[in-house]
């Protein structure tokens, strides 16, 4: 059995994937941004196995790199990341938010606090393997504009979602090279098109689906060797936009990375 972070894990998709996890042996560390959701979600688990609970706002990169360091201090045996926190696309009409460090919100929560927070822990997941990261992307996916990678002309909160989930499906295929040969498999998908969740909610969109069919998708990539960089519609092997197989995209893609994310 693994033991597994899921961040995000207080609500809709990740709350159903932590008690899925945690019912089957697994030992669940379930990251949430409040501190009293999160323990009441670790209470309810505890009552089916093992579970621990961490809070950070992951709109603050010191926060990210702190829940990072916390897990692998408290749980140095970790061998899968499950990165499913993210903003949606805000509501019909809303302007551009910023995080704590300054950057585009849905940037910041859907792309560089999972490249963040992966960083921290890959020390710990390179001494566990075979180890998984597991990357909680969508099909909704637009190139990063690199001469306005902030979004600060026209923006748009579905398109500004879309960009952040482009960049993230590229990351994954960047370190996939990377990780090549240690052991770490690191995959990401699309889990179910517009599920029951707030954050659907929030953007106006009625439901198409709910989070127990996103649900297998990710335990599939969680709990099975797979491969590494690949991107998953569901459970089954599927294409990403063709720009984030681009290797020059991955190069400055992460040229950018790396500034942002700078302690």
């Amino acid at each position: 059995m693994s033991t597994i972070l899921i961040t995000g894990a207080t609500s809709g998709l990740g709350r159903y994937v932590a008690f899925e996890l945690v019912r089957s042996g697994h030992v669940v560390l379930a990251h949430g941004r409040d501190r009293g959701r999160t323990e009441s979600l670790v209470a309810e688990l505890r009552l089916e196995g093992e579970a621990e609970g961490f809070v950070a706002d992951l709109a603050s990169l010191a926060e990210v790199r702190d829940l990072g360091a916390r897990v692998a201090e408290a749980r140095p045996e970790l061998d899968v990341l499950i990165n499913n926190a993210g903003v949606g696309a805000g509501s019909p009409g809303s302007g551009r938010e910023l995080s704590a460090d300054g950057h585009e919100l849905r940037l910041a929560v859907n792309y560089l606090a999972p490249v963040a927070l992966t960083r921290a822990l890959l020390p710990t997941l390179r001494a566990n393997t075979p180890a998984r990261i597991v990357n909680v992307g969508s099909v909704g996916q637009e190139p990063v504009d690199f001469d306005d990678p902030q979004f600060t002309r026209g923006y748009a909160g579905f398109a500004a979602y879309c960009r952040a989930k482009f960049a993230l499906a590229a990351h994954t295929f960047a370190l996939a090279e990377e990780l090549e040969g240690t052991g770490v498999a690191v995959n990401v998908l699309h889990p179910a098109t517009f599920m029951d969740t707030a954050m659907v909610r929030e953007g106006g969109v009625a439901p198409w689906s709910t989070v127990a069919d996103g649900a297998p998708g990710v335990l599939a990539l969680a709990t099975r060797d797979v491969g590494s960089g690949g991107y998953f519609d569901g459970t089954s092997p599927a294409r990403a936009h063709e720009g984030t197989y681009d290797r020059e995209v991955h190069k400055r893609l992460t040229e950018l990375t790396h500034q942002w994310v700078a302690p």
